[in-house]
């Protein structure tokens, strides 16, 4: 009986391994900042700022955090109808919680524990920015790479994302993808930079999403 409750456990934490690891959002390939080519665009397309965003989800060992940051401006310049460049500055002040209710105190905690210098200190960088370096097609996918400057800190992203044109519209959606906030200086709470936080720890990886309205200028 008690063989048959062991291998029932072994099972049961196995399968729940293997189904963390599938919903696990891959992270972005993350290099050292690269050098931007300027080349001459034959258009630009301006950010709709009104429903131009990012998502982000945290994560800790008791759940996890979901909200969503604004884009402060952007631009997407094309050639031969393929994006060559562009460049978004990302308003932190506007990071916003949206799994806790508005009139919960935990929410206002919570953003402004975020904002605050344990997280990414928004008094003292107000905005981030992500500059285009490249995009490429590599196995069926289109991947697109640039310097996202936080805090103080610039590395090289890539992640995969679709493209979609109709008129003078132009949409840019991202698969979800992680980044490690370790790489950013993002220090509290994370077991990249302390020993002895025992299950207290909050994950380094940081879920996002980035979805670009844009329309030519």
């Amino acid at each position: 009986m008690k063989r048959n409750f062991l291998s029932i456990l072994f099972i049961s934490v196995l399968s729940l391994t293997v189904l963390s690891c599938k919903d696990k959002a891959q992270e972005a390939a993350t290099t050292e900042a690269e050098e931007v080519t300027t080349s001459i665009s034959e258009a630009t397309f301006n950010a709709d700022l009104e429903v131009s965003t990012i998502e982000w989800k945290g994560f800790k060992p008791t759940g996890s955090h979901n909200g969503v940051i604004n884009i402060k401006s952007g631009i997407l310049n094309t050639t031969d109808g393929m994006i060559s460049g562009g460049t978004f500055a990302i308003d932190m002040a506007s990071l916003k919680v949206i799994d806790i209710p508005v009139e919960d105190k935990g929410n206002a905690n919570l953003a402004g524990h975020l904002m605050s210098p344990d997280f990414f200190d928004v008094e003292a960088y107000p905005t981030a920015n992500f500059e285009i370096t490249g995009i490429e097609e590599v196995d069926g996918n289109m991947m697109l790479s640039g310097n996202l400057t936080l805090k103080d800190a610039t590395n090289n992203i890539t992640f995969p994302v679709s493209i979609s044109n109709e008129g003078d519209s132009m949409t840019l959606t991202s698969e979800t993808f992680t980044i490690n906030r370790s790489k950013w200086n993002v220090k509290y709470g994370s077991k990249s930079f302390f020993d002895n936080l025992g299950d207290k720890f909050i994950n380094d990886d940081i879920e996002l999403k980035i979805i670009v309205k844009a329309a030519k200028s």
